[in-house]
């Protein structure tokens, strides 16, 4: 009998142990789980990174490219499309040469037609704002009287054309004398003066309306003033009230 009590002790001893080994696992287990949750539900403190973008490459062109015709002669090209090295001691009036390099995204080619960037080129010495009136444009003025004496002047800007070369500035100031026009024409005033004169039909045309009243009811100075605003006209002394020139 005692024999048969031992391996019972024995066995409720083996599940005695196995039952605190369940019981102790099933407690850090729940720890655990409980630590994985919090981790989850607070992930700490979270961390910024500022996305830096790369610097756009530059592909913006030049405005003076506009002006350079692509694969052209070098020595043809405008003004604005080449660095010179000038001399300015030259003597005036006398052809130069001048070593020159085209600016950055120029292309041009020499006479056989190979990509060139230095060459020479060839021209007068003289200041741009010593060129003839062929070689510059000026803006021109709408506020001065080109019928005056002495005749007027006006200050303009003016620019040498871009296939001429020369020394200095390329943008200058001149005095140039009045020479708009408003439309009217001389054959179209003269011929109103000579048919229409009498009742001031010139003097209206060319937008002097006191004039052409005077000379409508006076029946143009009983034809003295008719005959001396034909020889105004006709000479050009009389010109539009605007103060332009007739075309």
């Amino acid at each position: 009998m005692a024999g048969g009590v031992r391996p019972l002790r024995g066995l409720r001893a083996l599940c005695r142990v196995l039952l605190f080994l369940s019981q102790f696992c099933i407690l850090s287990g729940g720890e655990q789980s409980q630590a994985l949750a919090q981790s989850i539900k607070d992930p700490g403190p979270t961390r910024t990174f500022t996305v830096v973008p790369r610097a756009a490459e530059s592909t913006e062109i030049p405005p003076y490219v506009m002006k350079c015709p692509s694969n052209g002669l070098c020595s043809r090209l405008p003004a604005d499309c080449i660095d010179c090295t000038t001399n300015f001691s030259c003597i005036y009036g006398k052809p130069v040469t001048f070593d020159c390099a085209v600016k950055p995204s120029v292309t041009c080619v020499d006479q056989d037609f190979k990509s060139q960037k230095n060459f020479i080129i060839n021209m007068t010495c003289r200041f741009c704002w010593q060129l003839p009136e062929t070689d510059y444009e000026c803006t021109n003025s709408t506020s001065c009287m080109t019928v005056s004496c002495p005749r007027q002047r006006y200050p303009a800007n003016c620019t040498a054309r871009d296939h001429v070369h020369c020394l200095g500035n390329r943008t200058f100031p001149k005095m140039l004398y009045c020479n708009w026009t408003g439309g009217y024409k001389w054959s179209t005033a003269l011929a109103l003066s000579i048919t229409l004169g009498g009742f001031g039909a010139d003097r209206f045309y060319l937008g002097q309306w006191r004039e052409g009243l005077g000379k409508l009811f006076s029946f143009g100075g009983l034809g003295i003033w008719t005959l001396i605003d034909v020889l105004l006209i006709g000479v050009g002394y009389v010109g539009p009230a605007d103060g332009s020139l007739y075309i």
